[in-house]
């Protein structure tokens, strides 16, 4: 089955593109940080990105969807909405320790390639909707942007632009790229 990630900072419009992938059929395997955060406030936990073990939590529900996508999906192009690589740059830009499991799984993706070895890197929009998990300034999420991308390159990984502009310009630009690249991608 074809993976493609499509990751960016906060207010990239990451989230409305690959909603409207989920509207055109494809599989999309949502983001971990968002629900382990929305699990923590639930459980009273207001800054579940400050605890030790934030980060593994991430990848741990992120390996969790892979196995699911992979185990019932055949041949369907899946789009992941981010990577353990974004935890890797996450945990750079807090300035948090990289623990043995994320640093595992990250050297495990990367030799593998089971994204490619492109990732779609949407890029911010210059603003950003603050929610209960995502408390970052447009500057913030600028500096952010700037780390993800450091962080992908470092890795190897080919980063295949998507500028702000209108959705529909942008799903395009994505669904051109694969079918150029790799055949035309399969919805359910």
């Amino acid at each position: 089955m074809p993976w493609y990630v499509l990751t960016g900072a906060p207010g990239s419009g990451k989230t409305a593109i690959l909603r409207q992938f989920e509207q055109d059929g494809y599989l999309v395997v949502e983001e971990a940080a968002t629900d382990v955060i929305a699990l923590a406030h639930a459980g009273g936990e207001a800054e579940p990105w400050a605890s030790p073990g934030f980060a593994d939590r991430i990848v741990a529900l992120q390996l969790r969807r892979e196995r699911l996508a992979a185990a019932s999906h055949g041949r369907e192009t899946v789009f992941f909405d981010r990577s353990p690589v974004c935890t890797l740059a996450l945990c750079r830009f807090l300035g948090y320790p990289v623990s043995p499991m994320l640093t595992a799984e990250v050297d495990r993706a990367v030799a593998e390639r089971r994204y490619g070895e492109a990732v779609f890197f949407a890029r911010g929009q210059g603003f950003v909707t603050p929610t209960a998990a995502r408390r970052i300034s447009p500057e913030g999420a600028a500096a952010f942007e700037k780390v993800h991308e450091e962080t992908y390159g470092e890795l190897g990984f080919r980063l295949i632009e998507v500028p702000p502009g209108p959705l529909a310009e942008r799903v395009d630009l994505v669904k051109h790229e694969i079918a150029t690249s790799a055949g035309t991608p399969r919805p359910r």
